[in-house]
Formats: structure tokens, C-alpha cells, sequence
């Protein structure tokens, strides 16, 4: 169960710092993220998923 709980929190970290690097490069694009607005918001939704599924996993560890 640590295990899990630690895969999740790294893939947690490891969204969130590409997230950080690639939306607003997306935002500052010529088209102003229009072309990419799908992949922009399936990655926050992810992101969203694994802040809950990190909360729920800590609340079964401790």
C-alpha cells in the first residue's frame, strides 16, 4: 500500500512540473491554445484525479 501511495504521489510531482512548463508555453503560443485546449484540459483533469486519489490513499495509510 506505501507503495502505491508513493507511485502516486510521484506521478502527482511529475504532472504537476510538466503542467507548469507546458501550459504556459501553450497559453504564450500563436493561437493562443486554441489547437492544444483538449490536451490542456485532459492533463488538469488528470492532475485534479491525483490530488484525490493521493488524499484518499493517504487517509488509508495513517
Amino acid at each position: 500500500m506505501i507503495i502505491t501511495f508513493q507511485l502516486a504521489v510521484f506521478e502527482l510531482i511529475a504532472t504537476s512540473s510538466i503542467l507548469l512548463i507546458c501550459v504556459p508555453v501553450v497559453i504564450a503560443s500563436l493561437d493562443g491554445g486554441s489547437s492544444n485546449k483538449n490536451i490542456v484540459f485532459s492533463d488538469t483533469s488528470l492532475w485534479i484525479g491525483l490530488v484525490f486519489v493521493v488524499g484518499i490513499l493517504n487517509s488509508l495509510i495513517s
